[in-house]
């Protein structure tokens, strides 16, 4: 045989090994076919996502958490965790635009996060600015700072009660935020006498509450209320129309009512609310709290709005005769210098929004007739030609069938609540 034939014959071979593995792999080895039902039949591994704290990875560093103590301040803070004063005076320049370091509190949360090696640099500062907001102070190659927002929860509940003092002790009695006390009173606050509830007045309501963490951080919304008073139930939904949240009752009617917008017809203004305006008879500068409405004496006066008569009075040397109504937990208006009372008007009297309540004088220190007529919002006067009126109109007739299926579930959720003690 040549030696062509055997480098031949040679060259066969090679070509034929890896063929013949070839062919040997894949009959014992079938390739497998990916279809949809094998897809359904892997186990799938899921990663879970690593713990973070203020967006940062956890397991990436050693982390040490500390409050601020009194006399303590951030280079304080920073020199010990290891940082020059050159790195400070940086840092301190790049958290201007984020948050005044000055104004850090004591008792006020901070974090370091520290590299997880043995050199144990600081990579990271955080420091809690309240419950929700912080301010996150990186150092690396280039200092950077950032203000940012906590994650906040809304957890849903329920809460009953029946009162035997006041709301807000009821809450605390029974273990519920008390701050829900503030977002009733404002729910029923034309409907419900919160200086006038009795024992045995009680609560039903559906709210959210507002988590940071595991802190609560106070009320968000709450969705419907019923609210047992002087022997009738006062129901609350809180229903969306035309992109506005209001509380309407079961038949659609809003909680709020409006004030007239004035009470009294008026001839003219001739003063204004102010905290400084020269007095028409003592001829000294002193507070003008109220709107003085010109008009002849015996104009009727009318009540702005529904409430009830707490003071009836006479000031020699102010307000003449005067009258002082409540309106609810929020809203108290004055009415000064009558010339007298409306028939039936008392100390304690009910009155309706519009109903005769006395006549315009110039009684008290006053240099002619007119109506002195002043509003307390939350016992703080307010100009009465800025309140901001709330809506009083009812659901619109063509949404009612939607706002009955809406309010459905709640009702039925409300009512099957158990009274503390009635269980």
């Amino acid at each position: 045989m040549t030696r062509k034939k055997i480098f031949a014959a040679i060259a066969f071979v090679l070509l034929l090994v890896p063929l013949a593995y070839f062919l040997l792999h894949r009959y014992q080895h079938p390739r497998s076919v990916v279809t949809e039902e094998t897809l359904d039949s892997l186990e799938v591994i899921e990663i879970p996502e690593p713990e973070r704290l203020y967006g940062l990875v956890v397991d990436s560093f050693q982390i040490e958490e500390h409050t601020i103590k009194r006399n303590q301040f951030l280079a304080d803070i920073f020199l010990k965790a290891g940082v020059d004063y050159p790195t400070i005076n940086t840092i301190v320049e790049r958290t201007k635009p984020v948050f005044d370091v000055r104004k850090i509190k004591v008792g006020n949360r901070y974090t370091l996060f520290y590299s997880n090696d043995t050199l144990k640099q600081l990579s990271h500062f955080v420091y809690a600015i309240d419950n929700t907001d912080y301010m996150v102070v990186s150092l690396g190659d280039s200092i950077t700072a950032y203000r940012d927002v906590k994650e906040i929860r809304r957890e849903r509940k329920t809460a009953t009660g029946i009162i035997n003092s006041s709301l807000w002790l009821t809450m605390t009695e029974h273990d519920i935020n008390p701050l829900l006390a503030i977002e009733l009173s404002e729910v029923f606050a034309w409907t419900v006498d919160f200086f006038g509830i009795g024992k045995g007045d009680n609560f039903k309501v559906c709210y959210d509450e507002l988590y940071v963490d595991t802190v609560s951080i106070g009320i968000g919304q709450v969705h419907s209320a019923v609210f047992h008073h002087r022997g009738r139930d006062y129901y609350a939904f809180n229903y969306e129309e035309d992109s506005v949240a209001h509380f309407f009752d079961e038949e659609g009617q809003s909680l709020r009512k409006a004030f007239l917008k004035a009470p009294l017809k008026f001839s003219r203004i001739s003063s204004r609310f102010s905290h400084s305006r020269l007095h028409p008879v003592l001829k000294i500068r002193r507070p003008h709290h109220g709107i003085d409405y010109a008009a002849p004496t015996g104009t009727p006066v009318y009540a702005l709005g529904d409430g009830r008569v707490i003071a009836r009075a006479y000031q020699k040397r102010g307000g003449g005769n005067y009258l002082k109504i409540k309106h609810n937990s929020v809203y108290t208006t004055v009415y000064m210098h009558l010339h007298g009372f409306a028939k039936g008007i008392s100390k304690g009297t009910h009155v309706k929004q519009g109903q005769l309540i006395g006549y315009v004088g110039s009684t008290g220190l006053s240099t002619g007739p007119h109506l002195d007529f002043r509003v307390f919002k939350n016992g703080r006067p307010v100009d009465p030609l800025k309140i901001d009126a709330p809506p009083v109109n009812p659901v619109k007739e063509e949404n009612m069938p939607a706002y009955n299926a809406f309010i459905a579930p709640l009702k039925q959720e409300l009512d099957a609540l158990p009274l503390p003690g009635l269980e």
